[in-house]
């Protein structure tokens, strides 16, 4: 049998009717620091784009068409917009971060998410953008500074040395994951399930860091663009297991998560997260955990 007959088999034992030939659509967010949804699409429009507005994201448009590449343009140099995948804007959108939160975006390169959570903040409060990956950073550097983002300190860190001090309301752990076949032709030949096992052990330990630096009542937005459940669902079951937590419940985009997989039972709890099945939200792969520190 083949890895993608093997994956695929995989899925649909979980409940999906995926076949391995879907695809995502490209998609913008705007940056409402720098001007609003409706300006942006006039500005576009007038250009000969065609965008359409996602719904259920605050500020997602599917680009339609476009005569010219929309990175190379001048919106996107001035920070009006960058481009990044619809499923890829949800969780910040479900953490949504005030002004007078104190943020760590613990895998912060290439820097989306970042620009993201500063819009919510209205570049006020803080944001602490960190990456074990020196030469990722550099385009999180380049990304605030297109954006006009003000509130955000950049290091070149591994999150598991951070000091250990509780100074954070809110963490957005956007975690190293083994990816998904949709933004990447030749996944089904480069992953095995032991990348999978160990990408599940670092977010383990990962997501033990953050309840370290997350003050009491905060929240913990846990995401990978990951289908494996042991990236997801059975992380999610390890950290209720482990640690004094409760879960948020998230709607809009996706589906509930599994509680059931094959012959293992999970916490009932965990249908409160959100489980992105790429036939069923048109995106790619993609999970998402609201995490709440007793």
């Amino acid at each position: 049998m083949s890895g993608r007959e093997w994956f695929i088999n995989r899925y649909r034992n979980m409940g999906s009717n995926l076949n391995g030939d879907e695809s995502t659509f490209q998609s913008i967010r705007v940056n409402p620091l720098k001007i609003t949804g409706e300006e942006l699409t006039e500005t576009l429009i007038e250009q000969g784009v065609a965008l359409e507005k996602v719904p259920l994201l605050d500020h997602g448009f599917k680009i339609i068409d476009s005569p010219f590449s929309l990175g190379a343009s001048i919106e996107y140099l001035l920070g009006l917009f960058s481009l990044q995948e619809a499923a890829s804007q949800y969780p910040v959108q479900a953490l949504n971060p005030k002004p007078t939160d104190t943020v760590l975006d613990m895998a912060s390169a290439p820097g989306g998410k970042t620009t993201q959570l500063a819009s919510y903040m209205k570049n006020s409060g803080l944001i602490v953008a960190i990456d074990v990956n020196r030469d990722r950073l550099y385009a999180t550097e380049n990304n605030v500074e297109r954006c006009g983002v003000i509130n955000t300190s950049i290091h070149n860190l591994n999150a598991l040395d951070f000091p250990e001090k509780p100074v954070f309301s809110k963490i957005l752990l956007d975690a190293p994951c083994s990816g998904n076949f949709i933004t990447d032709p030749n996944w089904f030949n480069r992953r095995t399930i032991d990348d999978i096992k160990r990408n599940s052990e670092l977010q383990k330990a990962l997501l033990s860091k953050a309840m370290s630096l997350l003050e009491s009542k905060g929240k913990i937005m846990y995401s990978t663009c990951s289908l494996e459940p042991e990236e997801n669902e059975f992380n999610i079951q390890w950290l209720l297991e482990t640690h004094d937590v409760a879960l948020e419940k998230l709607n809009g985009f996706g589906s509930p998560a599994l509680t059931q997989i094959n012959d293992i039972s999970l916490d009932k709890d965990i249908s409160r997260c959100r489980r992105f099945w790429p036939d069923v939200s048109g995106t790619q792969g993609f999970f998402s955990a609201l995490v709440v520190k007793n």
